[in-house]
């Protein structure tokens, strides 16, 4: 029997009357861990170890677990959810996935550049990394005295203050430790340079570490999802086994208690201060890496009916246990190195770079084995920094191939190593002498504000442009069940509501950038500010092009632009149905679910799915006529 041509799908119709060139394959994961895997590695990176630990001492100890997990609930997991549901349901990237409305496609640029701008300076922290991970292959940690060259009279060795405690006691106030001289003027060199217009000459130690971590990075992405996925069951998995070990080995020093407790001592009237509710949400904001593209990428590489939904919470949840459990194993150190030094903990426990290089390190010389606490601590940094820097990066290859998919999917490897070279060659005045600086602007100011502009947007295009209706059904037609109430009163007000007094308070609360006792000059808040207006800047841009693309008056254009784009849904044919049936590039089949039950009978549940959404829409349809 003849099939109609109607009824063919372009695999039938073989190499007849329909000439169409189809893109290379985007590819998907290899196996069933590896999109749960990179989710996790993704969203457990180095804030949970040196950031959030020091959050919650500063917000109230114990009690910040309360805004904590309320923001986890009110913004995390519902953006968290929407970002892999976008992603899963139209197999793009973060700049071909706004065909949902062609008319913010500049929120994909914004978060492009967000992006690179981040991946520059993170793949800076991962090279002082590597640098102390080599530093650790040592007998003696070269932080551990003083006397060194890179030393001054202000250096004060603990194990010299720890033998004159039966003695005559020292004046440590102006002293400096031995690990805090070996990170700025050993490591940064930063006496090089009188401040942030003045680099100084490049590091070529730190140079080397950083060419390194770029060619690391560049040999897991190298095939895309298909590499990093298998990488990531190392990357994603040991930082947990390095995580119990340093836990095990704090706990039984020691003091270990007095820093535990200094940690978890819950302080309820913390919970009335506005400012605790928002270091919350900017906590679960910024580790579980919304808004940076990287979660919408990782879920396109799915299969259309993967179970996002139960994905949503493993990850979300396992991220907020890493963080406290991170709390646990630095916070025990602290306290013993609080009861070495004699010294309350409030004044040893720092955030971020200063724990990582200075705080940590120096409390692994007092241990026995310090080389070997000390590598393993580095080694359990770098995982953790990888994981998160194969998705910037995957994030913004997957972007540009899926806009030109003809020209650059079937040169990824090539198109990857061109990112990675010009990324690394931009990263240089980060090895600086006075690169810290370079850093701590990018730190402050490239995820900033415009982060939130992009992920307000997005929550704010998908629920009221796009529709919360349609959102639902497309997320039926993958999982074959509706999101439930919680999600639509999150996606609808929470959400968005929340986003939008965060945006308000990081614009009142507006303090400039400083490194220690350095401030940074105008121009180079300036210069920030300007980094984080260029990402929102994006969207207005992105409306005037897509507006001047559509034909007719003004108000015609801007709603033709603000529809989905004609090829908007399902990847497949085979998933393409309802109001996305024939909307394919070369689709002939009217009834993609007809070609599907020819080729492979039967019907599934899903199939089930698919005949119930057309059937909601052929009533609706009726009803509206």
């Amino acid at each position: 029997p003849i099939i109609p041509d109607l009824l063919m799908s372009p695999s039938d119709q073989g190499d007849g009357d329909l000439e169409m060139e189809y893109p290379a394959d985007r590819g998907n994961w290899t196996g069933k861990l590896d999109f749960l895997l990179s989710c996790i590695g993704y969203c457990v990176g180095l804030g949970n170890v040196w950031r959030f630990p020091y959050r919650a001492y500063t917000n109230g100890g114990g009690a910040f677990l309360v805004p904590y997990f309320i923001m986890l609930a009110i913004c995390g997991i519902p953006i968290f959810f929407m970002e892999l549901s976008l992603g899963q349901f139209s197999s793009l990237g973060p700049l071909a996935v706004w065909k949902i409305s062609p008319l913010f496609k500049g929120v994909g640029m914004g978060t492009i550049l967000i992006v690179s701008l981040v991946a520059i300076y993170y793949n800076m922290i991962i090279a002082y990394v590597l640098f102390y991970l080599f530093a650790s292959l040592t007998s003696n940690l070269p932080w551990e005295h003083c006397g060194n060259w890179w030393n001054t009279e202000l250096c004060l060795d603990h194990h010299v203050l720890k033998a004159g405690n039966a003695a005559v006691p020292f004046n440590t106030t102006n002293t400096v430790s031995p690990s805090e001289e070996y990170w700025n003027r050993y490591v940064l060199h930063i006496q090089g340079s009188s401040g942030i217009g003045d680099p100084g000459r490049i590091r070529w130690n730190l140079c080397l570490c950083l060419l390194l971590s770029w060619v690391i990075v560049y040999l897991c992405i190298l095939k895309g999802v298909k590499s990093s996925g298998k990488v990531v069951y190392f990357t994603a998995t040991f930082p947990y086994f390095i995580l119990i070990l340093l836990l095990i080995r704090g706990v039984t020093l020691e003091g270990a208690w007095i820093g535990i407790k200094f940690y978890l001592t819950p302080q309820f009237d913390h919970l009335l201060s506005s400012k605790v509710w928002i270091e919350a949400a900017l906590q679960i904001f910024y580790s579980l890496g919304v808004g940076f593209g990287g979660l919408l990428t990782f879920a396109s590489y799915n299969t259309f009916h993967q179970n996002i939904y139960r994905d949503t919470f493993i990850v979300t949840l396992g991220n907020a246990i890493t963080s406290i459990l991170a709390g646990f194993a630095i916070f025990s150190v602290l306290g013993y190195m609080s009861q070495e030094l004699d010294i309350p903990v409030n004044q040893v426990a720092k955030a971020g770079p200063g724990l990582a290089f200075v705080v940590y390190p120096q409390a692994m010389t007092m241990l026995p084995l310090s080389p070997l606490w000390s590598f393993l601590f580095f080694f359990m940094l770098l995982t953790l920094g990888l994981d998160s820097q194969f998705a910037f990066m995957e994030t913004i290859v997957t972007a540009v191939t899926d806009e030109f998919p003809y020209y650059l999917r079937p040169k990824k490897a090539f198109f990857s190593a061109i990112i990675c070279i010009a990324m690394y060659l931009m990263g240089l005045i980060l090895t600086t002498e006075g690169g810290m600086y370079w850093l701590v602007l990018l730190d402050d100011y490239s995820a900033g504000f415009g982060l939130m502009v992009v992920v307000i947007t997005t929550c704010l295009v998908v629920t009221r442009v796009y529709g919360m209706k349609r959102f639902f059904r497309d997320i039926h037609m993958m999982l074959g069940f509706q999101p439930g109430l919680y999600f639509k009163a999150c996606w609808m007000f929470l959400s968005p509501a929340m986003m939008m007094a965060l945006l308000v308070y990081n614009i009142v609360k507006y303090q400039p950038s400083e490194y220690g006792s350095y401030h940074f000059p105008f121009w180079a808040e300036v210069l920030g500010i300007l980094m984080g207006l260029f990402s929102c800047l994006m969207i207005p841009a992105g409306m005037v092009v897509a507006v001047l693309r559509e034909e007719g008056t003004l108000w015609e254009r801007i709603q033709q632009a603000s529809r989905p784009a004609m090829d908007w849904g399902p990847s497949l044919e085979e998933n393409r149905t309802g109001l996305y049936v024939a909307t394919l590039a070369g689709s002939q089949s009217p009834k993609p679910l007809m070609v599907h039950m020819r080729k492979y009978g039967g019907i599934t549940s899903y199939e089930n799915t698919a005949i119930e959404v057309d059937r909601e829409i052929e009533e609706e349809e009726e009803s509206m006529m």
